[in-house]
């Protein structure tokens, strides 16, 4: 890109954002975005709007975060909506990591046994609603019994999280009112034009999402498709809203606390959970209000791990997180910089190496509240290098090698493999539609990295409150004694995967991306171009990309397909028939076909410059101050 200085502005923001700093760089789409007070990256330019906004009144980074969290409740409904779910990691300028798990619970009718009879007896929801896989996924089975839980309609949904992570980040990290928080979000709901993406994406599903009238009622105004450019609004979702913001404003003389406790309370103890539930019962879903009631997101420590003097920070195991702190530990055992990037040997390396931690996901990670999942043995750095050992340097593994951290051994013996391997049968209207990204970092060095979700279309709108309903029950697997089996009150092992990272005590910074399995994959190729090659952020998420379907998938009817490798077709033809010649079953997409689409922002503590990366593939957006 030639140098120059450019002004980064959005139509709704009259005053300029930014300057970018002229160097000579590499080619990118976009400039690195620059600026001292803030930077805010998103995945639509309102919602990094809504965050920038805080922060030009006074907010905080948790501020900024949570404001961008809401408006891309309303704007993304796509991808994520205000039903969904959301971690985030939070480290304030002074004090500890800590990581809000904003991850909805499983309805207390939701078993597993239901789940099976139902698929026995051949029921389904209304409509072409997909209904399990002929086979069930079974790890320890091979797939053997019948049965799975939907990937849209009713019956998948946890109880929708989004309201109560962002209160509960802004009650222990943020200054700012939830009034003033959600104001953006709420303008946004009154009515904003609608962009190309979320025009297609209703003409794609709206064969699921007709056969519920609320949903017919929202997304195809006057019986059509809207057009891009034309006004789309949510009055329910935006009456919602002022409700919420009027019983924190009810409660304000009580103090800070006790107002935010109330406007959270107004949505899980009061008439919206009680509408929604209602509305639920009616139409053969789970969700009830003591489902709602029994619901709080929680403040947790995050999982850790150090690579080369950095500290990087995840979300604890009910998430695949950790997948990438075991990926770092045991590529801290090579010289990545002299393989050179995206080589045959490096691509070989890191792909192995994500095979290894997404066999141990698969086998390990559910949700501590209900299961002992062996953290401490997973991220030890002996694990690591016995793990190592399994990698060869000229054969792509065909085969799921989980360890045996408990016991100290590179290998679990006995492990059985996955039966259920290739496509997904999962009409494509149907399938999982994936997730957008919020990351900030302030004047004072506090970072922020969340990771929405949920409730995308097709999705089923609750009754008369606007609020859409989420599928992250499809998550959960259904293989009795499994880490993440289904169980009432449990959350679902998810692939959400916020990122935080520090060098040497001091904010370095934070990354997220929408990519489901491929989250994590992402965004460690993002995190290596940074600290290893010496890429600038922008560089870093436009450079080409590879990924494996090495995994049991977390989504539709969980397909595991061995040895499979995505590359960008940017990645030369000679690295790709040289890693097929070692048994990768090699895919060329296009150029820029990776699924995953991060942002990420740095933060230079000796200067206080912010600079901000946005990546093209899927309209994400940066902006700083």
């Amino acid at each position: 890109m030639r140098p120059l200085r450019s002004l980064i502005c959005l139509a709704t923001v009259s005053s300029v954002i930014a300057l970018s700093v002229a160097r000579p760089v590499a080619d990118t789409f976009r400039p690195v975005v620059r600026g001292k007070r803030g930077a805010v990256a998103a995945g639509h330019p309102l919602s990094a709007e809504a965050g920038l906004r805080l922060l030009q009144q006074g907010g905080n980074a948790t501020d900024a975060g949570c404001a961008a969290i809401l408006a891309a409740s309303v704007i993304e409904f796509s991808h994520f909506s205000f039903g969904g779910e959301v971690p985030i990691i939070i480290k304030p300028s002074s004090g500890a990591v800590a990581v809000i798990n904003g991850q909805g619970i499983a309805p207390q009718l939701a078993t597993r046994q239901f789940f099976l009879d139902r698929a026995k007896r051949g029921e389904g929801e209304k409509g072409p609603v997909y209904r399990g896989a002929p086979e069930y996924v079974s790890i320890s089975e091979g797939g053997s019994q019948p049965g799975a839980i939907p990937s849209s309609g009713i019956l998948p949904a946890t109880v929708p999280a989004v309201l109560d992570a962002v209160v509960t980040a802004l009650d222990r990290f943020g200054t700012k009112s939830l009034a003033e928080v959600i104001q953006p979000a709420i303008e946004l709901a009154e009515g904003v034009p609608i962009d190309e993406l979320r025009a297609t994406y209703i003409e794609r599903t709206r064969k699921v999402f007709e056969q519920w009238p609320t949903s017919t009622k929202l997304f195809l105004p006057g019986g059509g498709v809207p057009k891009p450019g034309e006004m789309f609004s949510q009055p329910d979702l935006a009456r919602t809203l002022r409700e919420i913001v009027k019983a924190e404003r009810a409660a304000a003389s009580r103090g800070r606390h006790a107002a935010l406790t109330a406007a959270r309370d107004y949505f899980y103890k009061g008439v919206i959970a009680k509408r929604i539930s209602e509305f639920c019962e009616a139409n053969g879903g789970l969700l009830r209000a003591g489902d709602f009631a029994a619901f709080h997101a929680k403040v947790e420590e995050p999982a850790h791990a150090s690579y080369h003097g950095y500290e990087v920070y995840k979300t604890g195991f009910w998430a695949q997180g950790p997948v990438m702190l075991e990926m770092l530990n045991v590529l801290e055992g090579y010289d990545l910089k002299a393989m050179k990037h995206n080589s045959a040997d490096y691509i070989h390396t890191l792909t192995e190496t994500m095979k290894l931690a997404f066999a141990d996901r698969d086998r390990y990670y559910g949700d501590p509240d209900f299961v002992r999942v062996p953290g401490g043995e997973l991220l030890a750095k002996d694990y690591a290098a016995m793990r190592r050992s399994l990698i060869d340097e000229k054969r792509a593994s065909l085969e799921q090698r989980p360890g045996d951290p408990m016991n100290k051994k590179p290998l679990m013996n006995g492990a059985p493999h996955p039966a259920l391997t290739g496509q997904s049968s999962v009409p494509e209207a149907e399938r999982a539609n994936d997730t957008t990204c919020v990351n900030v970092i302030d004047k004072d060095g506090n970072l922020f990295s969340a990771t929405p979700s949920g409730a995308w279309l097709p999705t089923v709108v609750a009754g008369d409150t606007g609020v859409m309903l989420g599928q992250r029950m499809q998550s959960f697997l259904l293989e009795e004694g499994h880490p993440n089996v289904l169980q009432p009150g449990k959350r679902p092992r998810v692939t959400l995967s916020p990122t935080l990272v520090m060098k040497e005590g001091k904010p370095f910074m934070v990354l997220s991306t929408p990519g489901g399995d491929n989250q994590d994959q992402s965004l460690i190729q993002v995190l290596l171009n940074i600290i290893e090659f010496g890429m600038n952020v922008q560089e870093a998420v436009e450079a080409p990309r590879f990924q494996t379907l090495h995994f049991v998938s977390s989504f539709d009817d969980h397909r595991f397909n061995p040895g499979m490798l995505n590359l960008e077709d940017r990645i030369t033809k000679e690295v790709s028939n040289d890693l097929a010649s070692r048994g990768h079953k090699v895919e060329v997409q296009t150029a820029w076909g990776n699924p995953s689409a991060p942002t990420v922002i740095r933060f230079y503590s000796d200067s206080g410059v912010i600079e901000a990366g946005a990546d093209p593939r899927r309209g994400r957006y940066a902006i700083a101050w």
